[in-house]
Parts: structure tokens; sequence; C-alpha cells
């Protein structure tokens, strides 16, 4: 049975059109409700959401769809996606609820679960939750209605959590930090975190009015934190996306660190203090060098489907406790149960701190290859798959890197997108191959 609505990270689309609607989210409240009461008597959910205009009215509708299926609810207002994973695991509920869009713009937003142990929910369960939604509601009686209240101390209590994640013998005292939170769900939470462990903090992004989430600033738009870093002679800059579940950073030079070298080098730092890494698991996407790099430190290294709740099956299937995407998004389970953008910035300065070399230094011995990544909007009802002007370009594209470089093509989870990557030694080949499957794709 294939999922009608959820893909590779929850709901996700533009507020306004189907499904996500304040009637639709009612539906889905109520039948997540009902599929919670066929294991627990009187279920409880947590639910945070980003800083969306629109997460006050679709938060309004789960609440009423939850209540009526006889759930009580705890609503923690702006919250980082990371933070309710926690929070749900903490406080022992029975499931948590983040209601974001992520890195999109504003006018997107979304709903993704988290399961009583802070995880992301398997296919099985989501297709159970689609299996409800097309069924009649069963409204339960006044006496068993669910009740809703606010959780107060939500903010405070995920930033010690942060904090606890980095080394109590450790400081970053003596470091100056830009900290961008993309006017998402970190915009009071992320600059208070590394403050208190001792940086001196400068925060850009913090400022949200419901409309200018990832708006130029965050972990998808990088230029604002290089240019703050540089402005303000500081010493690495952060930045998160929307619901602060992925990151990227820069160094004083400006240079920018993807999730793909910040994997690189919480596995490094962990094998030069002496600790076995088992493993790591990064995705479809992650740069072939850094898997060359990990294998030349005999750490060994699977690929992954994209998407990050596909990279935690993975590390809990196998047994270990590093992966991540070049997105940005790094799992640590010996840390977290699921991506955080905050705490992965703690494992990287942490490891600075402990040895004094820099981000660069750590990555002295691992040159990412060039890769290409052209996204082409697909036409409504069009059927990349049978196209045979692209099956053709891809044979001659992978005749013509034999064996030195990769053609990845899948279509996005999240919107309607092929997305074509192409990753060669030489840029000027990547550049040319990845082009000429576009070119194929759009006629």
């Amino acid at each position: 049975m294939s999922r009608q609505y959820f893909g590779t990270d929850g709901i996700r689309g533009t507020v306004g059109q189907a499904p996500i609607t304040p009637d639709f989210m009612l539906r889905l409240g109520h039948a997540v409700g009902q599929v919670l009461r066929r294991t627990e008597k009187r279920p409880t959910v947590l639910i945070g959401k980003d800083t969306r205009i629109s997460g006050y009215m679709l938060e309004s509708a789960l609440e009423a769809g939850f209540a009526s299926a006889g759930v009580d609810v705890l609503l923690t207002g702006p919250l980082p996606t990371p933070g309710v994973a926690y929070l749900t695991r903490a406080l022992r509920l029975n499931l948590g609820v983040v209601i974001s869009a992520s890195h999109n713009p504003f006018a997107d937003n979304g709903i993704k679960f988290f399961s009583a142990r802070g995880e992301k929910l398997p296919d099985e369960w989501e297709l159970d939750v689609e299996a409800a939604l097309e069924q009649p509601p069963t409204w339960v009686a006044s006496r068993e209605l669910g009740k809703a209240k606010r959780l107060d101390d939500a903010r405070g209590r995920y930033v010690e959590f942060c904090k606890s994640t980095f080394d109590s013998a450790l400081s970053l005292k003596g470091l100056k930090l830009v900290v961008d939170g993309a006017n998402g769900a970190a915009y009071h939470v992320a600059k208070h975190v590394f403050h208190e462990l001792g940086a001196e903090v400068h925060a850009i992004g913090c400022s949200p009015d419901g409309l200018n989430i990832n708006e130029g600033v965050g972990a998808t738009h990088p230029e604002a934190l290089i240019r703050a870093v540089k402005a303000n002679h500081a010493d690495y800059g952060i930045a998160l996306d929307g619901d602060a579940d992925r990151l990227q950073l820069v160094d004083k030079q400006g240079r920018l660190y993807n999730g793909d070298e910040v994997l690189y080098m919480m596995v490094a730092d962990r094998l030069d203090r002496g600790e076995a890494v088992p493993g790591a698991v990064g995705t479809l996407m992650t740069n072939m060098a850094v898997e060359l790099a990990l294998k030349a430190r005999e750490v060994p290294f699977v690929r992954a489907k994209v998407g990050d709740r596909y990279v935690l099956e993975e590390l809990i299937s196998r047994g270990w406790q590093l992966g991540g995407e070049g997105s940005g998004h790094l799992i640590a389970l010996d840390r977290h149960t699921t991506g955080d953008g905050i705490v992965s910035a703690l494992q990287v300065l942490q490891a600075v701190v402990r040895s004094g070399r820099s981000m660069s230094q750590w990555l002295e011995d691992v040159t990412l290859f060039p890769q290409r990544l052209i996204n082409v909007r697909l036409q409504p009802g069009q059927d990349w798959k049978s196209s045979e002007s692209l099956k053709a370009a891809q044979v001659a594209v992978e005749q013509e890197l034999a064996g030195q470089g990769r053609v990845l093509i899948r279509p996005s989870g999240t919107e309607p997108l092929l997305r074509l990557m192409v990753e060669a030694r030489e840029p000027g080949l990547a550049d040319r191959c990845c082009e000429r499957l576009a070119q194929a794709l759009r006629g």
C-alpha cells in the first residue's frame, strides 16, 4: 500500500491547499488519536511548532482533533523539532508532534511525528494513520474528551538538555560565535545554549515575525552567516534551519562546511580519543570523498536512502551511533534520538576546543569531489521514469564518468521536483554531465 499523504519527512505542502488545511488537520489529529488509543487508554501527545504564522491555525485544529479522540495535549509553543523529540521521551509521553515545514518558505507548513522514544516513526505507522483517515470519525463521549495545557518550561528544559551533551570538563570561553536561528524555532534557544557554555555570541535570524522564517538567513542561505562571521571577526558561525534539526558551519575565513564534512569530523574526533566507531551511515547523496576518507581510517560506511529517518533506521539496525546527510542533518545516537543542529554543532566545537585544531585542520585530508545538483520541476502527471531520452543520457553520462564519479536521479519527497546529481573528480565534468541529464529531461 502506497502512502497518500506522508512523504519522506511527514506531511508537507502549501498552506490553504490540501492537505495543509484546518479541516484536514482536524481529521488527522482524530485519526492519529484513534491509532494511539488502540494501545493506550488515555494517551498524551506533545505539540510543538516553528514560527510560521500558519502554526496557530494548524495547532488549534490538531488540538481539537486529538481532544475529539480522547487524547490529552501538551503545547510547547515555538520549539525546535529535536526539542519536541527530547521532551516526548523525557516526559514519558505517547507521541510528539511538530508543526513545521523545516527549510521551506513561510507559505508552506507540515506535520511530523515522533514516537514515545523520541524517534521518527516507521512507514507502517504512517500507513495505519492513513487507513484511519479513510474511516468515519468515532467521537468519544463528553466525559472522555481530551484536555490541553501549556508546558511553560519547555524552552528551558531543552536548553539544559543541549548543554548536557557537551563535555562538562570543557567550555566555549574564548570563542566568538555567530548563531543564525533562521527566524525559526530556535530563535529563543540556540543563542542561549552557546552563551551559557561560555561563548561570546552574536545572533542573527532571531527576530521572527511569522513571515520571515528561512528568508535570506539560516542553513539554506549561509551567505548571511558568512557575512556576519567576517563582519564580527568571529571564530565560527552556526546556521540552523527553520526547525533547527540541521545546520551549516562557517569558519573565520568564511569557509562553509556541509553535513558530510561535519559527519567526518564527528567520527574523527571519537577515533582520536580512542573510542571505537563501528561504522557510519550516510545517504545516496554523501560525497564520495568522505566515504573514501572514512574507509582509509577503517570505518565501514553504508548509504541509506535520502532522508534522516532512513539514516536513523540504518543506524539502529546496525547498532551504530553516527550518521548524517550533506544537507546538515547529523545524528549521534548516544547524544540524541534524532538529528539536532545545536547538538551537532556542540560536538564539532567540543572537538575543536579539546584538540586545539580548527575545523579546516580536522579536514586537511578530505577534499570533497565536486557535485552538481540540478532540480528540474516536473509538470503535473509527468512520468519521468518512462523518459527514454533521460535513460539514454544517463547511460552516456555513466560511460563518460568511467567509474570516476556517480549519477543519482531521485524525486523530491516534498516538492514536484526531480533532483539530478552528478559527482566527479573534475568540476567541469560534473557540470557538463548534469546539464546533459537536465536537458534530456526537459526535452
